[in-house]
Formats: structure tokens, C-alpha cells, sequence
């Protein structure tokens, strides 16, 4: 049986009755080309109707660029907690009419180097390279001027976008401080300064909370320090600074996994968060809106990152203008549930 043949631009030419370069312009959106609205609009319905496909090899050899950016993903594809950077990323490829290739690399920076240079043996328009843990990371060199950007991390000489913690940690303390709290704690300073490779958004964080503890002439009343941020140092980290200072009102909690462990040592101690202590923490993983009471935080912009990496990607691509090798910051929202009460 013979294969049904595909439709062309000749074929749409002869259903609307224009002739094959309008039919062209009109589908590849040229600029300059002054085809009337009605006439793009007209052409468009006829090759939706005919089932037509653009040829991507052929647009390829005519255009010089593939419409499609690589997506290199440290984890971002597997975790539920970063699937936003990868939504937005999708959703704005998908709008500038662009495909996306994903290679995950799972934290193994082997892996990197070779996504990178099959990515760039399928002619992608550009990279993308996004971080489930926000961190320094060392990559290959770029090359020429192609199209590079990092999203929640950084590395030398390429582009970046990421969470600006700073305020966030500063927004924090002052949302306890609004609601009364003077005898705040906190649980999840690292033991030392975290290495950039290791971590470059939590002690930026850490700044921004000690920052606002300082200009309200504050010291916490207890700190429990840890480097793994997971519930089990908020679990022990409760009880050891209720144990040390049992007239706190509040803890602040590094990021909602160590919150998570805070909720079950106050449980075990008998306190009602919020109505015997209060709770805030940064992140709004998923389990956020399941915990009771339902965790107040404030929230990472995954998704924003995703969208805003792929629109300045996208726009260094047409213009052919390098992107400047520096840091784009996005805001953490904060997240108002149910674990600070005024008091």
C-alpha cells in the first residue's frame, strides 16, 4: 500500500490561490514581508487543514539555526521539588516555536561534558544547564558565540539566572518580627561557611537573615548548625534548641525539609505549631501545602527561572547578540499558610 504523500507549500498555494512565496512568507512569519493579517490567517487555516508540517532539516539549511535549545538537567528532571524550571522552560520554548532536547545528568559532571557535546553535534541553537541545588559548577568552555545560560547556579563566563536570597532571608525574620516574635532560633547554619561549590544560595540566605536579626538588634535564643538539610536536623535540632531556650516563640528553619523534622519534634514535645511556636522556612516543596498546619514559607522561583532563562536564551538567538556573562536574580515570594501566629 502506498504511503500517503505529505502536503507541501504548493499544495496549500493551490487551495487559497496565492502563489508559493506567500504561502511561505505567511507560515515563516518573515518580517518585512507586508502580507496582509487576513492572508497569513487564510494560509495558516489551509495548512492546518491539509495536515501540513513544516520540513525542520530543510528550515535548518535555510536559516542556519535548528529551533531547538538543549536542556541539560543536574537532577531537575527527577526531582519533583525542581519540576517547575523545566515546566517554564517547555512553555516558553513552546511559544517561540522552539523544541526542547533533555539530557539528564544526575550530578555527575562526566555526564556534563558529553551531554554537551552531543547536544552540539545536533546543532541546537542553544544551551541550557539547570541546577536542582543551587551551586558553583565548572563547565567546559563555550564554543564560539554560541547561545549559553545556567539557571540556579553559576560557573565562569557563562550567563546566569537564579534566586535572589539575600532579601528572601531578610524577608523571613521580618515576617516573624511583624507578628511579635523577638525570641527567635534557628536550625541549619552550616558548622562553616558552605563552599560555593557546595552550596551558593544558602549562605547568601544566611546573610540576609543575619542581616535583618542585626538591624533589629536581635540575637537568636538558640542555633542548631547542620549541613544536611533534611528532616532528621530539624527533628534534633528542635529539641535541642527547645531544650536550651524553652521561651522561643519561633524557629526558622533553613529550607521546608528541615521545617518538615520541626514539625514532628514539636508534635513529640506536645506544642501546637502555630499556637506554641511558630515555624517559617524557605523553598515550598510540594509537601509544604500537605504538612497540618500547612508550612509558611517563602517560595524558590523555580519556574520563573525556567521561563526567564529560556526567554533571554531565546532572544540572544534572533538578535545574535552574546548574552553578558552575569547573574539575573529572581525574588522569593512569601507563602503565608498556617505555621506564624501574631503574638
Amino acid at each position: 500500500m502506498a504511503r500517503s504523500r505529505r502536503p507541501t507549500l504548493a499544495d496549500i498555494a493551490r487551495r487559497t490561490g496565492f502563489s508559493v512565496p506567500t504561502v511561505s512568507m505567511a507560515l515563516n512569519d518573515k518580517p518585512g514581508s507586508r502580507i496582509a493579517d487576513s492572508t497569513a490567517k487564510l494560509i495558516k487555516e489551509a495548512a492546518a487543514e491539509l495536515g501540513y508540517v513544516a520540513d525542520a532539516t530543510a528550515r535548518s539549511l535555510r536559516t542556519g539555526r535548528t529551533a531547538t535549545i538543549g536542556f541539560i538537567s543536574d537532577e531537575v528532571t527527577v526531582t519533583r521539588f525542581a519540576a517547575g524550571m523545566l515546566r517554564g522552560l517547555l512553555e516558553t520554548a513552546e511559544q517561540r516555536d522552539h523544541s526542547v532536547m533533555i539530557a539528564e545528568v544526575d550530578h555527575h559532571p562526566e555526564r556534563i561534558a558529553r551531554a554537551l557535546g552531543i547536544l552540539r553535534s545536533h546543532r541546537v541553537d542553544g544551551l541550557v544547564l539547570g541546577m536542582m541545588t543551587g551551586r558553583e559548577i565548572a563547565l567546559p568552555a563555550p564554543e564560539g558565540a554560541e547561545a549559553r545560560i545556567v539557571l540556579n547556579g553559576i560557573s565562569e563566563g557563562w550567563p546566569a539566572v537564579g534566586p535572589d536570597e539575600f532579601p528572601a532571608g531578610q524577608a523571613a525574620v521580618r515576617h516573624l518580627l511583624e507578628r511579635g516574635h523577638r525570641r527567635i532560633a534557628l536550625i541549619g547554619r552550616h558548622p562553616e561557611r558552605a563552599l560555593p561549590s557546595v552550596s551558593t544560595n544558602i549562605p547568601v540566605r544566611l546573610d540576609g537573615i543575619d542581616d535583618a536579626t542585626a538591624e533589629a538588634g536581635l540575637r537568636f535564643t538558640a542555633e542548631h548548625h547542620g549541613d544536611v538539610w533534611e528532616p532528621e536536623l530539624g527533628f534534633r535540632g528542635a529539641h535541642a534548641v527547645l531544650d536550651a531556650a524553652p521561651d522561643t516563640t519561633a524557629i526558622l528553619a533553613v529550607n521546608d525539609r528541615v521545617a518538615f523534622g520541626v514539625l514532628q519534634a514539636a508534635a513529640e514535645r506536645g506544642l501546637c505549631v502555630p499556637a506554641d511556636l511558630s515555624l517559617i522556612s524557605f523553598d515550598d516543596e510540594e509537601l509544604a501545602t500537605m504538612v497540618r498546619p500547612q508550612l509558611t514559607t517563602l517560595r524558590l522561583p523555580y519556574r520563573e527561572m525556567g521561563e526567564v532563562g529560556a526567554g533571554m536564551l531565546l532572544d540572544a538567538v534572533t538578535s545574535g547578540a552574546a548574552l553578558p556573562a552575569e547573574r539575573t536574580l529572581l525574588p522569593l515570594e512569601l507563602i503565608e499558610r498556617d505555621t506564624v501566629q501574631t503574638i
